[in-house]
């Protein structure tokens, strides 16, 4: 069957996607924060940190408010170095201080932009975004940056159909991605199956290049989280191999 219609109910799966990280959260021992995640030269603590942060900047989107996302030249446009300068900055708190942090913010974050109807364009770290749009980009934030924490630690984080969100996300975001590689953007199909054996089709249906494979695998690599050449993800025609190499779910 094709991906179905993602609609508003990417709201409902940003906050089951967040439920099920504060319940691991919830668990962690204070020796737990400072031990080293995933994300290269973060910490747990930084990794909560960064969500934390993401809240509170999507609530000032939310409220229409663009002055959080102002950014020195020396960040050079970067999304990445925007996330690592206020992550460096906001460093001290202890653990359980970050922890609250983040979950104080997600709740009234999300329930603002569950106002906004569709069509409108709210500002964002590199260009303004659809509600639904920056819903699905925190979705796969969230997602992602769990694994960070989940992997070292040794906790299982089972995929679920929530993922459908975040490979929607890696294809709409193609053509961005080619365009910051300095490629052509050319059209690409993904058929990819679900956690559950379900069968997930995303782009053009006549598009020159597909990438076939899992769903899971798909979305570690486009969130940076797995190599293309270590995925097992099968990429066919012209485009398809360029297309795993800049992925990415983020503008």
């Amino acid at each position: 069957m094709t991906v179905p219609d993602r609609g508003t109910g990417v709201y409902d799966d940003l906050e089951a996607e967040q439920d099920r990280l504060d319940d691991v959260l919830g668990r962690l021992g204070q020796d737990d924060w400072g031990r080293p995640s995933a994300a290269a030269g973060w910490s747990v603590s930084d990794v909560v940190l960064h969500l934390a942060q993401a809240e509170e900047l999507m609530l000032a989107s939310a409220q229409g408010d663009s002055a959080p996302f102002a950014r020195d030249p020396a960040q050079d446009g970067s999304g990445d170095k925007f996330a690592a300068r206020r992550v460096e900055d906001g460093r001290g708190a202890s653990g359980d201080t970050v922890y609250q942090r983040w979950r104080t913010a997600r709740h009234p974050a999300l329930g603002a932009l569950r106002g906004w109807p569709p069509g409108t364009r709210l500002p964002w770290v590199t260009s303004p975004l659809a509600p639904a749009t920056l819903a699905t980009t925190m979705l796969a934030e969230h997602w992602a940056h769990a694994l960070d924490i989940t992997g070292p630690l040794g906790i299982a984080y089972p995929d679920t159909d929530r993922l459908r969100h975040i490979a929607w996300l890696a294809v709409r975001t193609l053509p961005y991605a080619f365009q910051v590689a300095g490629l052509r953007s050319r059209p690409v199909r993904c058929e990819l199956t679900g956690p559950g054996g379900e069968r997930w089709e995303f782009g053009p249906a006549d598009a020159g290049s597909r990438i076939s494979g899992a769903a899971g695998a798909f979305c570690r690599v486009a969130t940076r989280r797995l190599a293309a050449e270590d995925s097992g993800l099968t990429a066919t025609g012209p485009d398809a191999a360029a297309a795993l190499l800049v992925v990415r779910t983020y503008f």
